[in-house]
């Protein structure tokens, strides 16, 4: 079952990462979308230092990748949808506003297949 609180930041991050090679369970609205806010402002960050120093530190953003593919899935499991129906993200135009609308989505209330 879904966590009936918001989760914070901080909190969604550290989730994120301690599940990065965790498939099971789900991820709700706040934890996807604060661990996404993350990966984009780390992107930045590391993009910034790359072009001031010319580091190639933007490459620790591959070490996160485990970790933000789990959390899609688990954000699918929170819809009551299978992790393979993120594919439907290759699907130009329209699969990109599915899964967007998936992902603002409000999860199921109740325990489902997937938690």
């Amino acid at each position: 079952m879904r966590p009936a609180h918001m989760m914070g930041f901080t909190d969604a991050v550290k989730t994120c990462m301690q599940k990065s090679f965790t498939l099971q369970g789900r991820a709700s609205r706040s934890e996807y979308w604060w661990f996404a806010l993350f990966m984009f402002l780390a992107q930045i960050v590391l993009f910034a230092v790359d072009m001031s120093l010319g580091t190639p530190l933007s490459i620790l953003v591959f070490a996160a990748i485990p970790a933000a593919f789990c959390a899609i899935v688990r954000r699918l499991h929170d819809l009551g949808k299978s992790g393979w129906w993120y594919l439907i993200i290759l699907i130009p135009l329209l699969g990109v506003f599915i899964v967007l609308f998936w992902f603002v989505s409000e999860g199921e209330d109740v325990a489902n297949y997937y938690g």
